[in-house]
């Protein structure tokens, strides 16, 4: 799913948001194997290596590795059993690269956009609020007015979505009548690079985003311990056209290009929300496991254009 949009200076742009393998749910065959062997009873069993991971500076070349009998998380240690618990906390897991002078751009502009491009996916997919439901207001007012089409199919995603128009394929949103973050840490990863465009995107400065963003919650009724986790990678180019040759907003980022993939949230659902399935879900009605190619979540070696367009499961959350 994508859509193009005619640049008032002429030529398109074109913003692809792709919401591919909306995986849900956990394995089945992982559930047995907690209701066989429990690993909180395995004293002889490493608990996981704890160590922060260093900050990510090119794509991996394979997945991370995967446990055996991975501890199950819980309200108090929602990431147990997950790669994510040795990544970063949040926005500390975005971390631009070193500013220098590009293409138009002096160093302290660049130094600039990079902010604001952290800015955007901080608002986009770790504001608390958004994610518990609210409109991303911080992050539609970074987009440039000069992009007014933009802005638009995104108002109207947020009001009114749809299949072909959901604003999940931009900003991660839980419903609040469904679920509630497990805690207030969301665990992130990824890299931000930026160069000079050439070819169709010369003339301009691009910012290529990739992360992925791990988010722990439980139902939203009174009492729910039971935690599980959708994963969300995303990745954005951001284009920072020169003010010399196009009509643009200084302080404000053009969305040039944007693709999500999302693991463990209901692929045929689009109300705006994401939605997450329990292990619990899975017990109550066995049917609605889900079916379709297996993917790694965690898998950041691939690029995302190469994912399955199908719905799927996933191997781990």
């Amino acid at each position: 799913m994508g859509w193009d949009y005619e640049d008032p200076n002429g030529g398109t742009q074109s913003s692809a948001a792709r919401i591919a393998s909306g995986a849900v749910g956990i394995v089945v065959a992982a559930g047995l194997a907690v209701l066989v062997l429990r690993p909180e009873l395995m004293p002889w069993r490493d608990a996981g290596d704890t160590t922060p991971l260093a900050a990510e500076t090119g794509r991996p070349s394979a997945a991370p590795s995967e446990e055996a009998f991975p501890d199950r998380p819980t309200l108090r240690e929602p990431f147990k059993g997950s790669p994510a618990l040795r990544w970063a906390d949040g926005a500390a897991g975005i971390e631009p690269p070193a500013a220098r002078a590009t293409g138009w751009m002096s160093k302290a502009q660049v130094e600039d956009a990079l902010k604001r491009t952290k800015e955007f996916l901080v608002a986009a997919n770790l504001d608390p609020a958004v994610i518990k439901g609210g409109k991303p207001d911080a992050a539609l007012k970074l987009i440039d007015p000069k992009q007014p089409e933009v802005r638009a199919d995104l108002e109207k995603s947020l009001a009114k979505p749809t299949e072909a128009n959901d604003p999940t394929s931009l900003f991660t949103r839980f419903s609040p009548k469904e679920v509630r973050p497990a805690g207030t840490v969301v665990k992130t990863r990824g890299r931000m690079t930026v160069e000079a465009g050439t070819g169709k995107d010369a003339g301009n400065v691009v910012i290529r985003t990739d992360y992925t963003f791990v988010y722990p919650v439980v139902k939203a009724a009174p009492g729910s311990d039971e935690v599980a986790r959708t994963i969300v990678r995303r990745t954005l180019v951001v284009a920072l056209p020169d003010p010399e040759e196009f009509e643009v907003t200084k302080g404000r980022l053009s969305l040039w290009e944007w693709n999500s993939d999302l693991a463990n949230s209901a692929c045929d659902v689009f109300d705006g929300f994401l939605h997450p399935q329990f292990d619990s879900d899975l017990m109550a009605d066995p049917d609605a496991a889900p079916v379709g190619p297996e993917q790694d979540p965690y898998d950041r070696s691939k690029d995302l254009g190469a994912s399955s367009q199908e719905c799927g499961t996933v191997s781990r959350t």
